[in-house]
């Protein structure tokens, strides 16, 4: 039996890195993507690292490239996150989007010619919900997959545009010519996603891992959003754990194609008092901005993840608590240590 080759985009961001460590010891061969070249540490772990031209996702080249492989699944995880699709919405819609309907091409060929469903993996997001106040925020509670698909910014709004257009690659693509799909899709709606191992980078939940980060740095910080605020987060694992979970799930185990998954959903007060606890002398003030306040409470308070749980056994191993106590703080800890040692050499 040949070893299952997989795809990987954006793998030069936080959950790419994860991704690749945790299939470390997995029989598969990994075909990683970024505009930029990986880590040498990261990079070792692929059998094929693509970049520049090759790397991006909006590029006819990437496609060429890539389909010069027997791709069996994508986890397709480039994207423009949210604060930083704000500023160029433009840009955003092109990576996000258009990016996007090419990797779903790309799975259409490849099955195609290898005469096979290929399975496409697409991070979603919390930012596809939308409230108009946080009054209906509070109403509404834990949202549903079908509640309140009103999103407010670019990266809700091609978030689900994308979703809509992997329900249509599994389930309808060009049903006017008689062509059978070749795409299993397959989302997961993520909430605020808090990494120990690498820097946050650019997303409008980042003042969680942020808050520790500085912390465990020993440098002040000033959280851009109110004390009361509340949407849910995930340890990084359970996120990993999550894809790959669903990746294995039996189509026939499948009620949906696009699921919520939820783990803690603390105020930005509650996360500060849990960094003050391991960090006592951690500087946290408050300094709401406007604008990115604005887009945190348009997004749920929570989520129901019921479906997931029910349809594949999704159950986080990281509550609040065990989050910081096991994961957070000791990874955070080692990490902003050895950097001191390196610069004590």
């Amino acid at each position: 039996m040949s070893t299952p080759t997989i795809l990987i985009t954006g793998a030069g961001g936080e959950m790419g890195h994860a991704l690749i460590e945790a299939l470390a010891d997995a029989e598969v061969a990994i075909v990683a993507t970024d505009l930029r070249p990986l880590p040498s540490n990261i990079a070792e772990r692929c059998v094929a690292v693509l970049h520049g031209r090759d790397g991006d996702v909006t590029d006819p080249a990437f496609v060429r490239a890539a389909a010069e492989y027997p791709i069996e699944r994508i986890f397709h995880l480039a994207a423009v996150l949210s604060t930083a699709a704000e500023r160029d919405p433009v840009a955003a819609h092109r990576v996000n989007v258009e990016g996007t309907l090419n990797v779903l091409e790309l799975a259409q060929m490849l099955g195609r010619r290898h005469d096979r469903s290929v399975r496409v993996l697409f991070p979603s997001t919390i930012a596809v919900y939308g409230f108009a106040s946080l009054d209906d925020k509070v109403r509404c509670g834990r949202v549903r997959e079908n509640d309140a698909l009103e999103p407010q910014t670019l990266y809700g709004i091609a978030k689900l545009h994308c979703e809509r257009l992997g329900i249509y690659y599994s389930s309808f693509y060009r049903r006017l010519s008689g062509e059978k799909p070749r795409v299993d899709f397959r989302a997961l709606r993520f909430p605020g996603l808090i990494s120990a191992d690498t820097l946050p980078t650019g997303g409008t939940s980042d003042y969680a891992p942020e808050m520790l980060h500085a912390a465990a740095r020993g440098e002040p910080y000033a959280c851009f959003v109110r004390p009361d605020t509340q949407i849910p987060f995930m340890a990084m694992p359970d996120g990993v754990r999550a894809l790959l979970q669903l990746a294995e799930a039996p189509v026939e185990r499948l009620s949906r194609r696009v699921y919520n998954i939820g783990a803690f959903a603390p105020t930005a007060a509650e996360i500060a008092a849990a960094v003050r606890r391991y960090f006592p002398d951690a500087s946290i003030e408050f300094a709401p901005d406007v604008h990115r306040q604005a887009i945190v409470d348009s997004w749920c308070a929570d989520v129901d993840d019921s479906a997931a749980r029910h349809d594949w056994g999704w159950q986080p191993q990281y509550d609040f608590e065990r989050a910081f106590a096991e994961y957070l703080v000791p990874a955070v800890t080692r990490r902003y240590a050895s950097v001191e040692t390196t610069e004590r050499r």
